[in-house]
């Protein structure tokens, strides 16, 4: 019985062998490259702080600030992965994308696409800036400088403090300004400077794409905005330097002209002490100005691992926006700054 039971039984196959496992994506990798970077940024901050308290550097505490949060920032967002995008072609070099933002800035774009690098360019401005304000100082003088910001803090009344304390602080500011070591800081102070704007852009460049329906990466923003500023900056500092040998320094504006000569716009048809708010916003209109909000649309767009032409223009043009809301909020609450 047993044996016609096990003949009649019914045999089954085998079960199937599982589906193969899906091949996981390899995690994008972050900057870590950055990382050297940063830590030089920190020891010159650190650097800055001892010239400061050993009297080396007077007042050089705020450029030590300025340098060690820049260093700290830059390695917090290192840990932000790089876009995984694929790689169709090789990096450009630092030299091909500086001279192509200028004649070809649509392959420059594209390749920070990929290889959202942009170190090279960071330095180039902040060099730039550092040297420009060095040579403004020294162009129109400490003294001067002093006595504009003596005017402010008058009209500002108590606001600013005592009068006993204000003339302390401005005599305290005219001999760091007058010490060699002090006045280098103070201008390296553009490059950390530098890189909070840019990084500040770029993080608003970010959230407008979102909002906008693209797709973009921190890094990739922060790219293409190092690279959109390159051509403005070295169009403002570089003729921005020449202005200033050629004029003579009562002609200097020690506000207007902290960050350029260049007066490329139609702001230079009103007075500024007199018409703060209209002076800003012609200051919108000019050359440069177009030529920015072109080279940031563009930017966005082929930068950008998806996005249209249309949310390129619309958060370049948000973008300016905001800043002429600043522009419009400094002189309507602190219109001495254009006196």
């Amino acid at each position: 019985m047993t044996l016609m039971s096990a003949l009649t039984e019914p045999v089954f196959p085998p079960p199937p062998p599982p589906p193969p496992t899906p091949p996981t994506e390899p995690k994008a990798p972050r900057p870590t490259y950055l990382w050297p970077f940063a830590i030089g940024f920190f020891v010159l901050g650190l650097l800055f702080l001892v010239g400061s308290l050993t009297k080396l550097s007077p007042d050089a505490w705020f450029t030590a600030i300025a340098f060690c949060f820049v260093g700290l920032l830059i390695f917090g967002l290192s840990f932000i992965p790089l876009p995984a995008v694929p790689q169709k072609e090789e990096p450009l070099s630092f030299l091909q994308k500086v001279t192509g933002i200028f004649f070809e800035p649509s392959r420059v774009f594209r390749n920070l696409r990929e290889h959202p690098l942009w170190v090279g360019a960071f330095i180039l401005m902040g060099l730039l800036s550092a040297t420009y304000s060095y040579a403004f100082v020294q162009r129109i003088t400490p003294e001067r400088i002093v006595e504009q910001a003596r005017q402010q803090t008058e009209s500002m009344g108590n606001l600013a403090g005592t009068p006993e304390r204000r003339e302390e602080q401005l005599t305290r500011q005219l001999e760091a300004m007058k010490h060699p070591v002090t006045r280098v800081g103070a201008a390296l102070n553009a490059v950390p400077a530098t890189f909070l704007f840019i990084a500040a852009v770029a993080g608003l460049s970010l959230l407008g794409m979102l909002a906008f329906g693209g797709r973009m990466n921190f890094w990739q923003a922060l790219a293409v905005t190092t690279y959109g500023a390159v051509p403005i900056v070295v169009i403002q500092k570089v003729l921005g330097l020449i202005i200033l040998y050629l004029k003579a320094p009562e002609d200097l504006h020690v506000n207007l002209n902290r960050d350029t000569t260049l007066q490329d716009n139609l702001g230079i048809l009103v007075t500024p002490a007199d018409q703060p708010v209209l002076f800003v916003l012609l200051s919108v209109i000019g050359i440069t100005s177009f030529y920015g909000i072109w080279l940031r649309a563009k930017g966005m767009h082929l930068g950008a691992t998806r996005a249209s032409s249309g949310a390129g223009w619309g958060v370049s043009i948000s973008l300016l926006l905001i800043g002429l809301f600043l522009g419009l909020t400094f002189a309507v609450l602190m219109p001495g700054i254009f006196a």
